[in-house]
């Protein structure tokens, strides 16, 4: 069991929190959330004994076994599927005692290794650590390939298989979720439940929470706060006393009528299609989610665009890829006003490279593409991030962007993105992803689009944001296509789905649970 007994803990100067005191039992997951700042990943490096409390007491069992996932890849030349193996720190110590003892000719030391290998199932260990590397989204060929040549993100999951590969007591996850497709996830969750240890997770993914802990844990207002159930069961709990506040509860309603207003203009096409249900039950539980972030400092909407055409864009027989590399062929497609697209299918499949088609930033190999003279696009992808100027303040970029703007205006509508007085002058290049994200949301929502290309837009966003751009793509007049893991974004902001595999984008007729069986159905057949 880990026991906080009237923890006080400070990052630097910074109090944390105060008095916190919770217990979580063996074999028990549990949920961390609160804003960024509050110091969850402290409270992760108090455990791993990176930080030390100014007061209380913090007990676990000392022979836990805790695992973590590293942020940092160390470059070497040793294949995934070794690197991710190389997590079993009991297997690799049990290598190298075998090793020596056959140098000493040691038989009795080897006798004993064997015994040990047979113990933790070490003769199944490389077939065990290819089955999690498929699950996490790496083909055969992959598992070979050096760790060297693999992108910062495949990193991360193969960090995170590292850690799943420790045979861990105590399994510390911070935002796990970050770099997965919907299928890894979903892989993840599986795992998750038939995994026997105590976990603590940090994640700003609700879905995934509601499917894997059954309490949680919040860190706001310099204290620590004990909720029993699911992370809706938590929203819901927390609604009800935030709803007790008069000025908030005004505010919530504020929100809540615009939700009931796009309801009702959705549910005269929900005869329509199968995910048409799936999504106004889906928008069932925006009462609860509004009234839970009523207090977010987040109050940013779309601007309503200026013009708007029958046909934004229009795609027929269009060929794709890079180079003689066709990634997409004969992709027919038309976005029109108020067309709310997800894209589903694998990572590597092709989703964002449809998404940078139709933004204009990857040519048609062949075919015919038509893009409407009045179709202002805002995409929103990772790469956007880098892009910004790190000498630049959030006031600056927008300045820069909106050169007839007045400067007092520009930072009253950056304050709707929560950057204050003091963040608003702060350079890009010392701040979190997250902020970046919040940037440059700020930059394509000033912008009035009417085609909103969205590619991963919540990576680096707390809960709170996430919940604020669900709010603000409820009002929004124009046209959507999303790729993104937040399955709880997806099902609020989608109602036609396409499915991108094998080279081909076609329609899809079901919701993502109808998704999941079809994947899982899919590989049992590739089997």
């Amino acid at each position: 069991m880990i026991a906080f007994k009237n923890v006080t803990l400070r990052r630097g100067a910074k109090l944390l929190f105060k008095d916190g005191t919770f217990n979580l039992n063996a074999g028990e997951k549990m949920g961390l959330v609160g804003g960024n700042g509050t110091g969850k990943s402290s409270l992760f490096a108090l455990l791993r004994h990176e930080l030390h409390q100014e007061s209380g007491a913090v007990d676990y069992p000392e022979k836990w076994r805790v695992a973590h996932v590293a942020q940092e890849v160390e470059e070497t030349d040793r294949s995934a599927l070794d690197y991710a193996i190389d997590g079993d720190i009991e297997l690799r110590a049990l290598e190298a005692e075998l090793a020596e003892a056959e140098v000493s000719e040691d038989g009795y030391k080897m006798a004993h290794v064997y015994e040990e290998f047979a113990r933790i199932d070490a003769y199944t260990v490389e077939a065990r650590g290819a089955e999690m590397l498929v699950g996490l989204g790496f083909t055969e060929e992959q598992q070979s390939r050096p760790v060297s040549t693999f992108s910062g993100g495949w990193r991360m999951r193969l960090n995170l298989a590292r850690a799943l590969m420790c045979r861990s007591d105590l399994l510390l996850l911070d935002e796990p979720t970050n770099h997965l497709d919907v299928e890894a996830i979903m892989w993840l969750e599986v795992w998750l439940k038939a995994y026997e240890g105590t976990v603590l997770m940090i994640s700003h993914d609700r879905n995934f929470l509601d499917a894997t802990v059954d309490r949680i844990l919040e860190i706001g207002a310099q204290k620590l706060t004990l909720y029993t159930g699911t992370y809706s069961d938590y929203e819901t709990t927390r609604a009800e006393r935030l709803m007790q506040q008069q000025a908030m509860f005004e505010k919530q309603q504020r929100q809540i009528n615009h939700i009931e207003s796009f309801i009702t203009r959705f549910k005269a096409q929900a005869s329509k299609a199968r995910q048409a249900q799936s999504r106004i039950k889906a928008l069932g539980k925006l009462e609860r989610v509004a009234a839970a972030h009523v207090d977010t400092p987040f109050t940013f909407r779309f601007r309503e665009p200026e013009g708007i055409s029958s046909t934004l864009m229009e795609a027929n027989k269009v060929d794709i890829g890079y180079g003689d590399n066709t990634i997409l062929s004969k992709v027919s497609l038309r976005i029109g006003p108020g067309t709310r697209i997800g894209l589903l299918g694998r990572n590597g499949a092709g989703k964002s490279t449809l998404v940078k088609m139709i933004a204009g930033e990857l040519a048609a190999k062949g075919g015919e593409l038509s893009l409407d003279k009045r179709t202002r696009i805002g995409y929103f992808a990772q790469h956007q991030l880098e892009l910004l100027r790190p000498d630049r303040s959030p006031l600056q970029i927008m300045m820069d962007a909106v050169p007839n703007a007045r400067e007092q205006e520009l930072r009253s509508y950056l304050g709707g993105f929560d950057f204050s007085d003091k963040t608003v002058f702060q350079d890009t290049g010392t701040m979190s992803g997250g902020e970046k994200s919040r940037l440059v949301l700020a930059l394509i929502i000033w912008d009035k689009p009417n085609l909103l290309l969205l590619d991963e837009p919540t990576n680096h966003l707390d809960l709170e944001v996430r919940a604020a751009l669900t709010m603000a793509l409820q009002d929004f007049s124009g046209a959507v296509v999303l790729v993104s893991h937040d399955r709880a974004l997806i099902e609020t902001v989608v109602d036609r789905y396409l499915l991108i595999d094998q080279g081909k984008v076609q329609a899809f007729d079901g919701d993502l649970e109808d998704y999941r069986i079809y994947r899982a159905e899919t590989d049992r057949k590739a089997a």
